[in-house]
């Protein structure tokens, strides 16, 4: 068995479906960007999602999201694009799915420019732990 991870961000949103056997099944498709000799190359990934074991999740999830899935990667296919030049087809079933902490979602950004930033307020000092002074506390 194999286990890869995969980081970038959502091409479109969640699309989720039922197998005649009535299976739940989502798919997403995940673009990773790499930067290789000075050029950004971008590598989709079809994550597929068997199951409602992430469902609470993928509400969340819209085009643009960042995302980390890590699973299974199925054997590469290649085909043909529109142009007649060969592609490869990578595809993960996922076991975990995970919000990234790293890039935001073309959505969060423009939202966030739109609305006013509140003052920050002052932190406070955590109290100190019995029997220690407030230079040995561990955090």
């Amino acid at each position: 068995m194999n286990f890869t991870q995969v980081a970038g961000h959502l091409g479109a949103d969640p699309e989720a479906r039922v197998t005649p056997s009535g299976q739940k099944v989502t798919s997403l498709r995940v673009a990773v960007r790499s930067r290789r000799g000075g050029q950004d190359i971008t590598t989709w990934w079809k994550v597929t999602i068997w199951g409602d074991r992430f469902d609470k999740m993928i509400p969340y999830l819209k085009k643009g999201s960042p995302i980390i899935a890590m699973g299974e990667m199925n054997k590469p296919e290649i085909y043909t694009n529109k142009e007649g030049q060969p592609q490869v087809s990578l595809e993960l079933v996922a076991t975990d799915l995970r919000f990234s902490p790293f890039g935001r979602s073309e959505k969060s950004t423009s939202d966030s420019s739109q609305t006013s930033t509140p003052a920050p307020q002052q932190a406070q000092s955590a109290p100190a732990a019995p029997g220690l002074s407030e230079d040995e506390i561990p955090f």
